[in-house]
């Protein structure tokens, strides 16, 4: 019985392995493309070490165009734009998913018409919102794309946490109510402290969705603002397409989220298996 055991086990590990070099694949190939020059890219049978690790698609991704606005101008609209929207997502979803959880505001259905809205298609909401911007004079501002991302992140942010809250005893927070502490900060020293694990796991998740959004991006910017999303469909022309500048814009877009999710490793595990995804 030890040793089927220890053969299923076996046969286990190997089938993940396969599955997991199949699915990473791409990214290897992205990763070795970015270093390779443009005659290993296009040659026949296909190169797979680059003969020279040289970082100049990597010079010329992010300088490009010629005003040495592209990737950088990427990086930071797009961290200004993600870090904006999980904060702002963040600290207004977890007041209202406090409040839904204990106070019951709204009644009890109100929790999943927040939701309800998260399923409504972005492109719908596309139209309304540059219109508005458009009157604000928003367009092409780091401020228009935090409250379009916002928008469709924060109910999210709100069913997500609105769990977290809910699988809290309300007596450890009475407790601290009878010794003297307001509702304020009953909240703000016992609640939140408490699902801080679940705060990093739905912080981590709506920065992804803010690093990754492109629709919104596309239709409320111009120049003053570009996203890396908008940098990668500029390196693709009519008579040519970069495709080591691509695969290196690639590279530094996947970065930022695998940092993240390797630095709050332990309270990601923490706060996925505290409930909140069911």
């Amino acid at each position: 019985m030890r040793r089927l055991s220890k053969k299923q086990h076996t046969v286990t590990l190997v089938i993940l392995i396969v599955f997991l070099l199949i699915f990473m694949f791409p990214v290897v190939w992205m990763f070795l493309t970015s270093f390779k020059t443009e005659q290993e890219y296009f040659s026949y049978p296909p190169v797979f070490l680059p003969k020279d690790f040289s970082l100049r698609n990597y010079v010329n991704a992010m300088t490009f165009p010629p005003d040495g606005r592209g990737g950088f101008q990427g990086l930071r609209d797009s961290l200004i734009i993600a870090v904006s929207t999980t904060i702002a997502s963040v600290v207004m979803g977890a007041l209202a998913a406090y409040s839904l959880s204990r106070f019951n505001t709204g009644g009890e259905n109100f929790s999943f018409w927040i939701l309800s809205t998260r399923m409504m298609p972005p492109i719908a909401a596309a139209l309304p919102l540059f219109l508005i911007f458009k009157q604000l004079r928003l367009l092409d501002t780091h401020l228009a794309l935090i409250i379009a991302n916002t928008i469709f992140n924060l109910p999210f942010v709100v069913w997500l946490l609105k769990g977290f809250f809910d699988d809290l005893p309300a007596e450890m927070e009475e407790a601290a109510l009878i010794e003297g502490c307001s509702p304020w900060g009953a909240f703000w020293r016992i609640a939140l402290p408490l699902v801080a694990p679940g705060i990093v796991a739905v912080s981590l998740f709506s920065f992804i969705f803010a690093w990754n959004e492109f629709m919104f991006a596309l239709l409320f910017t111009r120049r003053s603002v570009r996203t890396l999303t908008i940098i990668v469909p500029s390196l693709v022309g009519g008579h040519e397409i970069l495709w080591g500048e691509i695969a290196a814009i690639g590279m530094v877009a996947i970065l930022p989220g695998i940092l993240l999710s390797l630095l709050l490793q332990r309270y990601l595990v923490r706060g996925l298996s505290m409930g909140a995804i069911k």
